[in-house]
């Protein structure tokens, strides 16, 4: 393995755009197993709702993603622009405000992996953003990126929360970085701050009462708990972590840029969009999850 690989991995990372690079050994420590079992009791207690893909069993497995991986290389997109929805327009989470993340994560990932290939012809790798079934923040966690808060997101002591995480797993061993320490100390603010009491305890997410969940997962006519002014997502447990509001660095990556409609649409303006504007209005978005259907069931669950 060529001196400097992992240092020069993660330069290409930044290079590529993401605000954060880590490396992991796998099959990972002993944290890796305390957060396995952590999985394993939020599933047996139903917290996933209805995100059935959440009992995917390799998202427990991480070999079975890339027969052969032996290390992986964690990323963070910081999605903060210091840019703020008007009052009154309908609230959508800041992850949703510019191009599908997804896109952009993978793209920059495929090109790292390509890169990484003309270092070690003949490496294995692969891609991975959120819809792969990957403990994703556990292992961003293990490559020193940030630590899990209390409200269940990795937190980095440079971007706070405002990083949408991606990996490359491949088969050569790099040298790894030490795995993050936990920072919230007695800080506990998240959980009283949630309006539905999806976070009845530190570290436990009750998807049935998160307002992002219902907001684009729940497929039922009715909505069974209220959204406070929320139509896309919620992050109101971010807003009110200190680390957000003391190290948040507003993005100028023109991918996270907020549409125009964003920040100063009125609910009766949203009400109006044909299936057709809908489609224009959210090209390329990641918030196309939320159905034409939905948006309007959303957009009338706050009156």
């Amino acid at each position: 393995m060529p001196a400097g690989l992992a240092a020069q991995l993660k330069a290409q990372a930044i290079r590529e755009g993401f605000a954060v690079a880590g490396i992991a050994l796998i099959p990972g420590g002993e944290r890796i197993r305390l957060r396995t079992a952590a999985l394993q009791r939020w599933l047996e207690q139903e917290h996933q709702a209805d995100m059935a893909w959440m009992r995917d069993p390799r998202r427990q497995a991480i070999s079975t993603l890339l027969p052969g991986a032996r290390s992986l290389l964690a990323v963070g997109l910081n999605y903060y622009v210091n840019a703020h929805q008007q009052p009154g327009s309908p609230r959508i989470a800041r992850y949703g405000w510019g191009r599908d993340y997804h896109r952009v994560i993978d793209q920059r990932l495929r090109r790292l992996g390509r890169w990484l290939d003309q270092q070690q012809p003949g490496c294995q790798w692969r891609a991975c953003v959120d819809s792969a079934p990957l403990m994703d923040k556990t292992w961003a966690e293990e490559a020193g990126l940030g630590w899990i808060g209390k409200n269940g997101n990795l937190i980095s002591t440079s971007h706070g929360s405002w990083l949408l995480l991606g990996h490359l797993l491949t088969d050569l061993e790099l040298d790894a970085d030490q795995p993050a320490q936990p920072l919230c100390g007695g800080c506990s603010r998240c959980l009283p701050a949630c309006p539905t009491d999806a976070l009845k305890e530190p570290f436990v997410v009750d998807s049935r009462r998160c307002i992002a969940f219902h907001t684009i997962e729940n497929r039922e006519a009715v909505l069974p708990v209220p959204s406070h002014g929320w139509i896309a997502g919620c992050d109101i447990c971010q807003e009110v972590c200190p680390w957000n509001q003391q190290r948040a660095r507003s993005s100028d990556d023109p991918q996270v840029q907020p549409r125009p409609w964003v920040l100063n649409s009125s609910r009766a303006e949203l009400l109006s969009w044909s299936d057709t504007q809908w489609g224009e209005q959210l090209r390329a978005s990641a918030l196309r999850r939320i159905k034409p259907w939905m948006w309007r069931r959303n957009l009338r669950h706050l009156g």
